[in-house]
């Protein structure tokens, strides 16, 4: 089922006037080519991993490094499986690849030291998620206890208070510039930023971009991405680079749009002096990322693979060892619906249920 669909009433979004929207428009930044020498592709870094996994003293990489993401090696037997339900056998992630040996870690990074608890959601519709289902007040009050329920399990893992905006919406009509997608009013986004700094959180500025392309789209955006505490993420779901309207089908994104989003934050971090960018991918399908193993990981940005699917327990964690443990990155995420979880009468998934998959999610978000 497809998840985070809202009205096609953009002026109820509190959306920009398109015309507006694309006069303020930063000029769109031209494919960037990587020219650095301390990034690497998510293939290498899993390369490197399994070298560790298996004890090798070289620590090479794979000469067929799509290979050696895509397919695990031998590595000793993993435990009975009616040990472990779907996700949590930590032999089977290590034999993946888990954890990735990615860049070395920045000064000033959220992850992995920390765990991000966020709500989701846009605060003009209260039915895309948390963040704009209740008042202010209230809503921080409920982000507040649910971060508590995560310190209270796991008190050696610093939790990260955030919010994360959709910030680009995706559409059911094609609005006056023709692209399915509306783009959030400055003053809405800076009032979100406002909420997450009240917590002494971060901010993630959600793009959805119908059928424009996230080039066009995430420079908009650059005025408040030049903050230290603001993050991005991106949904395949609704990127619909063929025409098709969104919530037709499910969309998708390619390494290179992600490579592309990831160039640019990188690119910001550095012209700006900030610390790493966190980067968030939303994935429920394998059709959604497509040459994952292409995905190139920079020491300025931190990727989050992050696992967006609704369901019985037992279904997000099909999906969690499916898409996320099968196909590693460098970061985990994983989604909870507060509503759509429990509507078919099963119970929804606490934080003791996902502190047992392996590997254990970094982002957690509740929509």
């Amino acid at each position: 089922a497809l998840s985070g669909c809202v009205e096609d009433d953009v002026s109820s979004l509190g959306a920009q006037d398109d015309e507006t929207a694309e006069s303020d428009t930063t000029a769109t930044v031209p494919e960037i080519p990587v020219a650095d020498t301390l990034s690497m592709t998510a293939a290498e870094a899993v390369a490197n991993s399994l070298a560790v996994n298996t004890g090798d003293s070289a620590g090479q990489v794979a000469t067929d490094t799509t290979a050696a993401a895509s397919e695990p090696v031998s590595a000793p037997a993993p435990a009975p499986a009616s040990r472990y339900s779907a996700g949590e056998d930590p032999a089977f992630a290590e034999r993946y690849g888990w954890p990735v040996e990615g860049p070395a870690t920045l000064p000033g990074a959220i992850l992995p030291a920390n765990r991000i608890v966020c709500y989701y959601g846009n605060p003009n519709s209260t039915g895309m998620g948390a963040l704009g289902q209740y008042p202010k007040d209230e809503m921080l009050t409920r982000l507040r206890d649910q971060i508590a329920e995560w310190e209270q399990a796991d008190p050696d893992t610093p939790v990260k208070p955030c919010l994360h905006m959709v910030s680009s919406v995706a559409q059911g009509e094609p609005g006056t510039a023709g692209h399915y997608r509306a783009i959030m009013l400055d003053d809405h986004v800076e009032k979100v930023y406002d909420w997450a700094k009240e917590v002494g959180g971060i901010l993630i500025v959600d793009l959805q971009v119908g059928t424009d392309d996230v080039r066009n789209v995430l420079p908009r955006f650059e005025w408040i991405l030049k903050n230290p505490d603001v993050h991005v993420g991106v949904d395949p779901e609704f990127y619909m680079k063929d025409g098709t309207p969104p919530g037709r089908r499910i969309g998708r994104m390619d390494a290179a749009d992600i490579n592309y989003v990831s160039e640019y934050l990188a690119n910001l971090v550095r012209e700006h002096d900030l610390p790493p960018k966190v980067f968030i991918v939303h994935r429920f399908t394998k059709g959604m990322v497509t040459n994952y193993s292409d995905i190139r990981l920079r020491p300025e940005v931190q990727v989050v693979m992050h696992m967006d699917g609704w369901g019985a327990p037992w279904l997000k964690q099909d999906s969690y060892r499916d898409y996320i443990v099968r196909e590693p990155v460098q970061y985990p995420g994983f989604k909870i619906f507060y509503g759509n979880d429990t509507k078919t009468g099963t119970p929804i998934m606490e934080p003791e249920d996902l502190l047992r998959l392996r590997p254990t999610p970094a982002y957690i978000q509740y929509q």
